[in-house]
């Protein structure tokens, strides 16, 4: 008689169920990245919380994240939508964004701001969007997006990241 063990199965068993149960895709906290650009500052002030997740001095202060449709529906267009607020008045600029799944860099873009949203930006609240129609071949998980803007002279107006999660039967793509 062969004894078979049943840990490993239930396990795979668990973790498949779980997939299951999650199909959307929401953002969650933002967070501002470190106004320090030393790789060595970066490692250090993760380990004591120093110069992360702070407002900084950014001109650009985002307030919300909003993806749309939710949850996520594969083949179809999902626009991501940020809030955000200037202290001063802006006539363009570029916006960057990375995506990254588990930790991985998958993809990279950039755009004019006056792409996403209507140029000069007066002083005060303003909004960004950006469509995208999410491909059915990519995978579910947990992803994160980095988004920075700079102005026309490459001064950094602001630099967030936040995450979000993808479900079995959703998707995501180059955003």
């Amino acid at each position: 008689m062969e004894i078979v063990p049943i840990f490993p199965k239930l396990a795979i068993i668990f973790l498949f169920a779980a997939c299951l149960s999650v199909h959307s895709i929401q953002a969650t906290d933002i967070k501002y990245c470190s106004e320090f650009t030393s790789p060595a500052f970066r490692f250090c002030s993760r380990e004591i919380g120093a110069g992360f997740n702070k407002k900084t001095n950014y001109v650009v202060k985002v307030d919300d994240v909003e993806i749309s449709p939710y949850p996520v529906s594969t083949g179809e267009p999902t626009t991501f939508t940020i809030k955000a607020s200037t202290g001063q008045a802006l006539t363009g600029g570029k916006m960057a964004l990375d995506v990254s799944y588990f930790g991985v860099k998958v993809h990279s873009e950039s755009h004019s701001i006056c792409e996403k949203t209507s140029c000069p930006i007066s002083v005060g609240k303003f909004v960004l969007s950006h469509t995208q129609t999410l491909p059915g071949i990519t995978p579910p998980g947990s992803y994160t997006l980095k988004m920075k803007m700079e102005d026309e002279k490459k001064h950094q107006l602001t630099c967030i990241s936040f995450n979000f999660n993808i479900g079995l039967g959703s998707s995501v793509s180059s955003i």
